[in-house]
């Protein structure tokens, strides 16, 4: 048998294994519907309808209740839908969904995430220093977020630390207004160091 005819007869039986080609949009989930269904897409032939100034105008026929809404200068939406009546409401649909962007902005920006941000100072800190320190914890507090105070000792310094511990006791007095202790002050290796949080 010539090499042609059987490399074509194994071509065409691999060609009959392999699966037949579908459509995506076939196998794919409808898509499900976003937000409350408005004017034509409501599907009940009865409706409970409440007018534009939030008054019950009582059950009615979908095709009454467009109209209603027409004659507003108004979309109809449904507002309840999982009831053998849908409760149905007159309202501006494009005014609702700027109203509700604008409260999801709002809470967005209201959930910001507290940082830890880092401080070091030194045991022998001199005063002006301090204050240079103390306003930027103070600015991080306003800003809402917490403080981690890291006091490192060199050398002969570790003989002091009672001076690193007075010199967080007098930051967490400082600061007891503004902010509360989250982590008290301890000694790891050759640092101390404290966790303030905004009160």
């Amino acid at each position: 048998m010539p090499r042609t005819q059987a490399y074509s007869r194994d071509f065409l039986s691999n060609q009959r294994r392999s699966p037949i080609a579908r459509r995506p949009e076939a196998d794919a989930p409808p898509k499900k519907q976003a937000g409350p269904r408005i004017n034509e897409e409501i599907r009940a032939a009865k409706v409970l309808l409440i007018d534009e100034n939030g008054e019950k105008q009582g059950v009615m026929p979908l095709a009454a209740a467009l109209d209603a809404a027409r004659e507003a200068s108004m979309d109809l939406v449904e507002v309840s839908a999982g009831q053998e009546i849908p409760v149905v409401k007159i309202l501006d649909y494009g005014k609702l969904r700027f109203e509700e962007r604008k409260k999801k902005a709002a809470a967005k920006k209201k959930q910001k995430s507290s940082e830890l941000k880092e401080i070091k100072i030194r045991p022998n800190i001199d005063k002006h220093d301090y204050e240079v320190k103390a306003r930027a914890i103070a600015r991080f507090f306003e800003e809402g977020d917490k403080v981690k105070v890291t006091l490192r000792f060199r050398g002969r310094e570790m003989a002091h630390q009672h001076l690193g511990m007075e010199l967080l006791e007098k930051m967490k007095k400082d600061f007891e207004e503004t902010a509360k202790v989250e982590l008290e002050p301890k000694l790891e290796g050759k640092q101390m160091t404290m966790v303030l949080a905004p009160r």
